[in-house]
């Protein structure tokens, strides 16, 4: 089973002299995430497939205990080939594998069931 959802946040640098970029997953999609998965690789990531405009990869979101939520990494290669910068609103379509967990009875309204 794969779960998917959609969503649209803002692209921000780690700071002014980094060169990470990343989107803050909403708090309800960071919520289903660690309700769905029990295992976590190093440092609490979740191994995630994403999409944004044409541009599709497999990475890891990363918890960030300071905003209460996943964060994603994106790569200057998907920033080049959508033409993203800092403060750009990103529409974000990622799916993911739940690992050591029976297949939930119900799906919420902001995911879908695969």
């Amino acid at each position: 089973m794969n779960l998917e959802t959609e969503f649209t946040a803002k692209l921000w640098k780690a700071n002014a002299n980094a060169s990470w970029y990343f989107v803050s997953l909403p708090v309800a999609t960071s919520t289903w995430i660690k309700s769905y998965q029990t295992r976590r690789a190093g440092f609490g990531s979740v191994r995630v497939e994403v999409e944004i405009g044409g541009s599709k990869w497999k990475t890891s979101v990363f918890p960030d205990s300071k905003l209460g939520t996943y964060v994603l990494p994106v790569k200057k290669q998907v920033r080049q080939a959508e033409g993203l910068d800092d403060g750009d609103e990103v529409t974000v379509q990622l799916g993911f594998q739940p690992e050591g967990l029976k297949k939930p009875k119900h799906c919420l309204g902001f995911l879908l069931c695969r």
